[in-house]
This record gives structure tokens, C-alpha cells and sequence, in this order.
């Protein structure tokens, strides 16, 4: 094996020491003292009014969860599963059943029946917690083909009324049962908080499943708390910062912000009014710290870039040149060179006119730290962000490691890489190049599943799966899956998800999907931004009636080659894209196309598309589709297109 990255810095986090014997419902229980009725531990919007939630507040609504959990039966290590929207209650229901002793399985929202019914059904759930009628329905739809499915547990009235079930309860009625028997055993919180274990396992998350059915992955709450203290000795949050959480519990990130590290530290969690307000809402919270998936912040880029396509003409102008200024200091910065004043006074120049008014519509006008990860970022989102002056990090991790192994350091930063180990972690290149971590926040195995747990762990090591290398700097340099990695013509090996990201880095593409392993050269599948080639096309007065003919469009194959060439610059030649071909669809998580992260699953799109794939790699100029597009209401829509590929000359 080649020699790894393990760092020396501190072991402890604002003073505290994780010990085997600290639970996540002791750390709660300890805060919610601390900080009691005179601080705020977390906002909702509602109304267009933000509601505080104090600490007290939260301790008292937990406490009734878990008790009314246990009056309904409830035992040790029992599943409870969780569906619906960031919302104070959704993480009521998440602690509640950790300080009951059983263990949290959060669903993402969009799930479909089918996802729905095979995690409630394989993690022996006995509790499910939904938001709303939506989410009952589809609870009640699998709930007699999961035999230890008993109770589903219900919060929003709006729909329920004439809901009758003898398995159905309000979340308000159970709390009621918690009131009534923390009557009867004042102490009884207390007494099952604290026989808990740090090695008990406290959630169990699905993974995303890019090849196969979901895995579900074990986590203790000692991996949890080790994680979020070795995260934040790296940078240390305030009790007064802010966090917005926005994005689905279900993803191990956003359980790293909210309980890994929010907890330990007290700060304070802001949740929107709805997804479609979060970015509003994000602008009015100003988070001093702040952690999404690359998807997000390539809509924000798209966001801006989009704005200064419509703005008027001296905008424009300003724009381009605060962002040149912009991209050369970033610049200096990743090269680690010193700033000359005169293009500090120019930074100051370009922060003042065009920066800080776009950071404040992005909602990062007070942000610290931005992190990004579970998926790959592309060096230009990535330079995009710090050409505006905001510390955007890269992160590496996966579930399994309870989030985040691998962070940038402030100072310390190469767009090309994801910097290095966190305090307490080590990380290894096998002689094979796959990405191998051992920590204390390695998960414990998969939920029955022991084949898998015995090819992930050996020897105390966690194998990702992915490849990479540690480069001189001790950073580590994450190529890809090792399923997905490419080979060109020229044997050299390829990453495709660089290529689709630089591709993505245009308003105009949504999505993209690159082919061409051992071929004699590289083909794309686009998807288009609908309502941005839409607002594109209505300005050049071409016509159209739907995504179909909007995307099959001469001008529209015209602008997505200009979109690639971009992206072709400065590869070499068996890198670069000869062939392209516009899909008639966006790439759809319920189509199972993209993972509920959107990560793209290749090996079910290359069966799913293989007559594009082959004629790509034919000598036609056209491929007919005929095929039926499934919606999330049940419709189907049957589409007969023929779809252009386009050569690209140089």
C-alpha cells in the first residue's frame, strides 16, 4: 500500500472528549440543560413568520415523543422510520426515538412506494413517522406487506380527517401518552437516556444505491459524535452561528451538520418554509456556515449566470470584469502566492460593485465555511465561488464513515483535490488505487447484509470503492468509482464525471451523461435546462410545444456544441467529445436514472438507452424513440421522437 495521510491535530472539540460511554440523547439531554429556556436552538418559517423554538421547548417536546414511544411498546433497538420535510418535528421524532433506545431510519421524501415498502420492510420497522396525508398514503399502501410494520404515526391534520385506521395515531396523541406517563415515572427519561452505550447503534441509513439495491448502513453514536468533533476541530463553530437545514435528513450530510456537529456545538438550526422558499429563506437566515451537495451549488451559479444573461449591457459589463478580478486572486490563493496591494485594492473594488450584493442573493453574505460533497464538483463551480470571495471547502466521505472523512483547509485549498485526513483519520491508496479510511466514525457493518460488511471492512479499514491518490501535499486526489473509471483509446484512464461537470458548468445543460469506455472515442448524452434554453429559444422567436422539440431544435444543437467545445478545451484529443446527442427527457431519480442525490446510475442507463448508446457509435445521423414516460401522479405519456446526433469537428 502506498503511505497515507494521517494529521496530528487536536483531539478534542471547545474543550470535550468523546468517551465510549457518551450517547447522542446524553450530549442533547446535557445541552438542552446548558442552554435551557433563555437560548434559541432552532427557527421555522411559518406564515411568512420565523418561530423560535428554545431549548427547553425541544427538550419538552422530545421528552413526550419518547415516552409516548414507549407507551405504545416500544423496545431497545426497535427501527422506527421517518418520512417528510426538514421541520423541527421531523427531528423531534429522530431524537425521541434515539433517547427511547430504539434506532432512526430516515426515508427520503420523494421516495417511491416501491423504495418505500422495501427499506420499512428490510429494517424490520415497527414505527413510522409521517408528515403528512401524502406520506400516509403511502404508508398505508405497503403497510400489509410489512409484517412488523404496527403503528404509522401521523402530524399534519390537513387531509387526515377521515382517516380511521386502528394502526394510525397523531403525533399530538402520542405525545399525550409521553405527558401521561411522565406523570406516572417522573423519572423515566432520564433512567433510559442514561443506560445507553456510545458503541449502540443509533441510525441506520440507506445507502443510494448506484448499482444495486440499497444497503443499509449502521451507525453507532460514538461514529456519529466522533465524526462531528473531528469536523469541528478542524473549523470550530460558535454557539451563535446559524445553519439552515434545508436538505433531506435521509442524507448522511445533513445529519453530519444538524446532529453531528449542531449538537455538540449548541448552534442554531433554521428550517424553511418549504423547498421551493429555501434559497429565499437562506438570503434572510445568512448562515455562518453552510453544507449542500454539488447540485446545489451549481444552481446557484446558474442562478447568477443566468441573471447577467438578462441584465443590461453596463451589468454585464461589470460582472465580467469584477469576476476576471475575482479569478485571478483566487488564483493567487490556491497557488499560495502573495496578493500584490494593487490587486487588493481591485478585489475591494470588484466586492463592493458587483460581490457582496450577489453573495447577499445567494444567501452567503456571513458565511465562514461552505462545504460540498457526496458527489463530484467541477473545478469551475468550484473557482466560481471562491472568484466571489466565499471559502467554499471540498469534502470527501460517504456514509459509511458517518460523513466526512477528508476536508480542505482554510489556507490551504486546490480545487483539484479534497484536501486532507480530519484529526483522528487515515487514509490510504491500495496497490489497486482504491480510497481506503480508517477512523473511529467507521460505521459498523450493514444491516443483515454480513457479505457486504466483509468486502467493505477489513482489517478495521473501510474500502470506498473509489479511486484516487495522495499527492505531494498529503492531499488526497479522488479520480472516481472504480466501476466508473473510463478507458481511452490511448489506454489512459478517465474519469467521466469530470468531463460531465465541466459540461454542467453552462446555464444551458441541466445534465449530462459521458460514454465511451475501451471506444474509439467519447460521445454525451445531453439534458437541457428546460427553462433556460426555454427563456433562450422564446428570445430568438423559435417555437415550440415541449421538452421534445424544444431540445431536438437545429439552434438548440447549435448552442449545446458551443457548450461542448467549451468543455473540450484544453483536454487532449482521446479526452474530448466527437459525438452528442440531446435526450428527449431530463434524467429522472423516479426513473431511476439518477440515485435520490443525483448521482447518475451509468449501468442502468446504458441498458435503459442502449439503442442511443449504439447508434452513437454508429454511422447514423438519427436514432427513433418509442417509449412510455411514467409520472409521479400514475400518468404515463406515450413519445414517438427522433432524436439528431451531432458530430463536433475541430
Amino acid at each position: 500500500m502506498q503511505q497515507g495521510h494521517k494529521t496530528g491535530e487536536s483531539n478534542t472539540i471547545q474543550g470535550m472528549e468523546i468517551s465510549k460511554a457518551l450517547t447522542i440523547p446524553k450530549l442533547f439531554l446535557e445541552q438542552a440543560e446548558k442552554f435551557g429556556k433563555n437560548s434559541i436552538a432552532m427557527r421555522e418559517k411559518e406564515f411568512g413568520i420565523w418561530r423560535p423554538i428554545t431549548w427547553h421547548d425541544y427538550l419538552e417536546n422530545v421528552k413526550h415523543l419518547a415516552l409516548g414511544l414507549i407507551s405504545i411498546g416500544l423496545k431497545d433497538q426497535d427501527k422506527i422510520c421517518m418520512i417528510g420535510t426538514n421541520r423541527p418535528e421531523g427531528l423531534w421524532a429522530e431524537m425521541a426515538t434515539m433517547c427511547a433506545r430504539g434506532i432512526g431510519v430516515w426515508l427520503f421524501q420523494e421516495c417511491l412506494i416501491d423504495e418505500v415498502k422495501y427499506i420499512v420492510d428490510h429494517s424490520d420497522t415497527r414505527f413510522m413517522f409521517c408528515e403528512s396525508q401524502e406520506e400516509v398514503d403511502k404508508a398505508l399502501s405497503i403497510f400489509d406487506e410489512c409484517p412488523k410494520l404496527e403503528k404509522i404515526i401521523w402530524d399534519d391534520p390537513k387531509g387526515m380527517r377521515h382517516y380511521e385506521q386502528d394502526y394510525l395515531i397523531s403525533f399530538k396523541d402520542l405525545q399525550r401518552l409521553g405527558r401521561e406517563l411522565d406523570q406516572e415515572q417522573p423519572h423515566l427519561f432520564e433512567e433510559i437516556i442514561f443506560k445507553g452505550h456510545g458503541d449502540e447503534t443509533a441510525l441506520l441509513f440507506y445507502t443510494s444505491g448506484t448499482t444495486a439495491l440499497p444497503k443499509g448502513a449502521l451507525l453507532s453514536h460514538y461514529n456519529m459524535l466522533t465524526m462531528g468533533k473531528n469536523l469541528m476541530a478542524v473549523d470550530p463553530c460558535l454557539e451563535t452561528d446559524d445553519y439552515v437545514s434545508y436538505l433531506p435528513f435521509a442524507w448522511i450530510g445533513e445529519q453530519m451538520m444538524s446532529i453531528s456537529c449542531g449538537l455538540q456545538i449548541g448552534f442554531t438550526l433554521n428550517f424553511p418554509e418549504s423547498s421551493e422558499t429555501s434559497q429565499a429563506n437562506i438570503r434572510e437566515i445568512g448562515p455562518h456556515v453552510m453544507f449542500a451537495p454539488p447540485r446545489m451549488y451549481e444552481q446557484m451559479t446558474r442562478t447568477v449566470q443566468v441573471k447577467n444573461l438578462d441584465s443590461t449591457w453596463i451589468k454585464r459589463k461589470c460582472y465580467d470584469l469584477a469576476a476576471k478580478i475575482g479569478y485571478h486572486v483566487a488564483d493567487l490563493k490556491f497557488k499560495k502566492k502573495p496578493i500584490p496591494f494593487y490587486w487588493k485594492l481591485l478585489q475591494w473594488l470588484a466586492y463592493t460593485v458587483v460581490q457582496k450584493k450577489l453573495k447577499d442573493n445567494l444567501g452567503l453574505s456571513r458565511v465562514r465555511n461552505a462545504y460540498t460533497g457526496g458527489a463530484a464538483m467541477g473545478p469551475d463551480h468550484f473557482r466560481f465561488f471562491h472568484a466571489l470571495g466565499v471559502n467554499l471547502k471540498q469534502i470527501y466521505g460517504q456514509t459509511e464513515v458517518a460523513g466526512i472523512s477528508v476536508v480542505h483547509r482554510s489556507g490551504d485549498i486546490k480545487f483539484d483535490t479534497v484536501g486532507s485526513a480530519i484529526p483522528e483519520t487515515e487514509v490510504k491508496i491500495t496497490k489497486d488505487g482504491e480510497i481506503i479510511t480508517k477512523s473511529p466514525s467507521v460505521f459498523q457493518g450493514y444491516y443483515k447484509n454480513p457479505e457486504a460488511t466483509e468486502k467493505t471492512l477489513i482489517d478495521g479499514w473501510l474500502y470506498s470503492g473509489d479511486r484516487g491518490f495522495i499527492d505531494d501535499d498529503g492531499h488526497l486526489v479522488v479520480f472516481d468509482r472504480s466501476k466508473d473509471v473510463m478507458i481511452l483509446k490511448d489506454g489512459r484512464p478517465f474519469a467521466p464525471q469530470y468531463l460531465e461537470t465541466r459540461l454542467k458548468f453552462s446555464p444551458y445543460v441541466k445534465d449530462s451523461w459521458v460514454i465511451g469506455d475501451k471506444l474509439d472515442y467519447l460521445t454525451a448524452v445531453i439534458c437541457i435546462d428546460y427553462s433556460v434554453v426555454g427563456k433562450w429559444a422564446d428570445e430568438k422567436k423559435l417555437t415550440y410545444t415541449s421538452y421534445p422539440e424544444l431540445s431536438q431544435k437545429p439552434e438548440v444543437y447549435d448552442l449545446v456544441e458551443e457548450q461542448i467545445r467549451q468543455a473540450n478545451k484544453d483536454l487532449p484529443e482521446p479526452a474530448r467529445i466527437r459525438k452528442f446527442i440531446n435526450l428527449y427527457k431530463e434524467l429522472d431519480a423516479d426513473d431511476d436514472e439518477l440515485t435520490r442525490t443525483r448521482k447518475l446510475r451509468r449501468a442502468f442507463v446504458i441498458k435503459r438507452y442502449q439503442e442511443i448508446v449504439d447508434a452513437l457509435y454508429s454511422e447514423a445521423d438519427m436514432v427513433h424513440i418509442d417509449t412510455t414516460i411514467s409520472y409521479e401522479d400514475g400518468r404515463k405519456c406515450h413519445i414517438k421522437v427522433d432524436l439528431h446526433i451531432r458530430k463536433i469537428m475541430d
